[in-house]
């Protein structure tokens, strides 16, 4: 399946909601900043395909998350800084994120969504190749999350396999729809005995129909 190609730049969709009036009852909803921002996105999302995780996705990412409880993050593929911001808001307090994007018009929509969503103290971007900045990267991570070119997802992860633990969780997007582009990552994680990998069948992100799946590995040493 190709990748699919988006025209830019992107505009978010400006959202409203019907506001009623309470007789003598003041009514003020406020919802948080980062929500704010992920509605925004999946709004965007179901009026014209983009490949960001999306809700559905969402909550498997953000189980994870949860489970694992990682400080040190490592994103590859921004895209608008969904991912980023979903993983921030399942963290633990003063988890730090590192999110890797080459293209730069998708990095600076990415670094306004997570100043809109006040997470700027937690989420740093990197505009680049991931593969000229990946090795210089400090580690350890507790969490990577790859959602970049899909042929390079191995290279992606031996560029920081030494900067994993045991323990560490390495989260792929896409090993449905792009399995036959990533054959050797999905056999390095799946049969080296490095890792302890599970797959979780879903859907492709803004789909109904269209089946993907996201490898879930836990580094074993």
């Amino acid at each position: 399946m190709p990748r699919r190609k988006f025209p830019g730049p992107y505009r978010l969709a400006q959202l409203s909601a019907p506001f009623a009036l309470v007789p003598m009852i003041s009514v003020k909803k406020t919802m948080d900043p980062a929500d704010t921002v992920l509605r925004e996105i999946e709004e965007m999302g179901r009026r014209s395909f983009i490949p960001s995780i999306g809700p559905v996705k969402g909550r498997i990412l953000a189980e994870v998350v949860r489970e694992h409880k990682p400080r040190k993050i490592l994103e590859v593929g921004a895209l608008y800084g969904y991912s980023a911001i979903l993983i921030a808001k399942n963290s633990p307090a003063k988890a730090e994120i590192t999110s890797v994007e080459k293209n730069p018009e998708h990095a600076r929509i990415t670094e306004q969504n997570i100043e809109r969503a006040k997470l700027e103290d937690q989420i740093k971007i990197i505009k680049g190749d991931a593969m000229e900045i990946l090795p210089k990267l400090p580690g350890p991570f507790d969490l990577v999350f790859l959602d970049a070119e899909k042929t390079q997802y191995l290279d992606y992860l031996k560029a920081v396999e030494d900067k994993l633990h045991q323990g560490s969780v390495v989260v792929a997007d896409n090993v449905g729809v792009f399995q036959d582009q990533m054959q050797n990552y999905l056999h390095y994680v799946r049969n080296t005995g490095r890792y302890r990998s599970r797959t979780v069948e879903t859907l492709l992100e803004f789909s109904e129909t269209t089946k993907d799946a996201m490898e879930i590995s836990e580094k074993r040493y």
